[in-house]
């Protein structure tokens, strides 16, 4: 019988740590060259949460968020989702592509460059699990929106049929130069994908 996700052992959380802090590593190789500017990323806080505790974790459900989703085939099909809120977006757009982070909309090259960030997170952070475990991860394209943050969750969820009750989340900040801004990531895998995975890993549950 699979142990509930909730106890999860510091040695679970120690292996997913340590992944998250190789796929920040990769992905601001990826996008310092992308951009042509030192961006270092850091992953201080990684834990297990129900999706019920989700909401109060990103602030409140109601709470205005940039999303970048995306869906995970293969040996570990699950739900991948980046989100940040709108003030730490328009942080990022401003040192990115100098654009002025006082606007109140984002235009579609905005857009399209957030895209592009949570698909280099996403590739990063699976290319890491897939290196570790040696299992097949291949990601959708990945969309964008900008909505309440527990409405985007769940239509992304609910559209995409069974998912499991808990995420992994990744805190992730980028750096340039002073400046900081702080992103979730989100894995959300289906229904015994936990176990597949962390069997892979050597560290069952």
């Amino acid at each position: 019988m699979e142990r509930p996700i909730q106890f999860f052992e510091s040695a679970q959380l120690d292996v997913l740590r340590e992944i998250g802090n190789i796929g920040a590593g990769n992905a601001a190789t990826a996008l310092s060259k992308m951009l042509q500017s030192k961006i270092d990323m850091k992953v201080p806080n990684v834990k297990v949460l129900s999706f019920d505790e989700i909401e109060e974790y990103v602030g409140g459900g109601d709470r205005l968020m940039v999303t970048v989703f995306l869906r995970i085939e293969g040996d570990v099909p699950g739900n991948m989702f980046f989100l940040m809120d709108v003030n730490s977006a328009k942080n990022l757009i401003s040192y990115m592509l100098g654009a002025d982070e006082n606007q109140e909309d984002f235009d579609e090259l905005e857009m399209s460059a957030l895209q592009e960030i949570g698909n280099i997170l996403a590739g990063s952070y699976l290319s890491s699990l897939a290196d570790f475990t040696r299992l097949s991860l291949q990601p959708s394209v990945p969309a964008i929106s900008i909505d309440m943050a527990m409405a985007l969750l769940s239509y992304g969820l609910i559209e995409l049929g069974r998912s499991g009750d808990y995420a992994l989340v990744i805190d992730t900040t980028f750096i340039h130069g002073e400046e900081q801004v702080e992103g979730h990531f989100f894995l959300i895998p289906d229904p015994a994908s936990f176990t597949t995975l962390f069997n892979a890993l050597g560290v069952p549950l």
